[in-house]
């Protein structure tokens, strides 16, 4: 028997088991602790009709998602260098390479959220999905990307800091559960509070509560990190972006529910 679709119309309608779990608080590292988050999310489990690309069904609407990219124009979207995108929208999707800056970004933003798109690259692609990117001006000698999260995207098939679905260089995913290149893939990020969750073509793959990032240039193991910031201490509110990073990729039905 297969599993029903979610109401955004990719993949099983649970990408997180963990909403069907216990609320109980778990004892362990933040790898394993529950999200009270996506308790949120079983709206999700009843099936419902797939929408249309870059479209809401009647159901979506009511459950209070938003459509961010209506599939034909750079309407609601911006560079981080705050000037209107020069690539032009392609396959109904948008492509942040040769937008004019460092990303393509939503120009509204977000603190807590469900976040639901589907994405595709190309050969050797690298790119990433920023949420809370805050501010839009870069630190002295960095590019505006160190001001925010960023979910990878990178054709590769391993599984560490830098690839598809790790926070990047923060947290590894359990696993690289991305298609091949040239084919469309569903990303599903959620954001509460001190906590992030990223699940990948209906596999939960990272969670990081980023409140145990309470030192610069560490993570919770002891490790170490490239930013020069406590994650702890980053806003919790900021901009979405699709970054540019010297290949072409597209994005397309590009979903925000925002949570308490």
């Amino acid at each position: 028997m297969s599993a029903p679709m979610n109401p955004v119309g990719r993949g099983p309608a649970h990408a997180f088991p963990e909403i069907t779990a216990s609320r109980e608080r778990r004892p362990t590292g933040f790898m394993d602790r529950a999200m009270p988050l996506l308790v949120l999310a079983l709206i999700l489990l009843s099936p419902l009709a797939r929408a249309a690309d870059n479209q809401l069904t009647a159901a979506e609407t009511q459950q209070g998602w938003l459509l961010l990219f209506d599939g034909k124009t750079l309407d609601g979207w911006m560079t981080s260098a705050s000037q209107p995108g020069k690539s032009p929208v392609e396959q109904a999707a948008l492509n942040p390479h040769r937008s004019g800056a460092y990303m393509l970004v939503h120009t509204q933003q977000w603190a807590n959220f469900l976040l639901t798109l589907d994405f595709k690259i190309t050969n050797g692609c690298n790119s990433g999905i920023f949420v809370r990117t805050s501010s839009l001006t870069p630190k002295p000698g960095r590019d505006v990307g160190f001001n925010g999260l960023e979910i990878a995207i990178d054709d590769t098939k391993d599984a560490g800091f830098h690839d598809t679905g790790a926070i990047y260089d923060l947290v590894k995913p359990t696993k690289n559960a991305m298609r091949s290149a040239g084919e469309w893939n569903h990303l599903e990020i959620a954001c509460l509070g001190s906590r992030i969750e990223v699940a990948l073509n209906g596999e939960p793959v990272t969670r990081a509560d980023l409140d145990l990032f309470n030192r610069p240039g560490v993570r919770p193991d002891g490790s170490a990190h490239k930013f020069d910031l406590a994650w702890k201490d980053h806003p919790r509110r900021g901009y979405l972006g699709l970054q540019d990073h010297g290949s072409p990729c597209w994005f397309k039905n590009i979903k925000l529910r925002p949570l308490p």
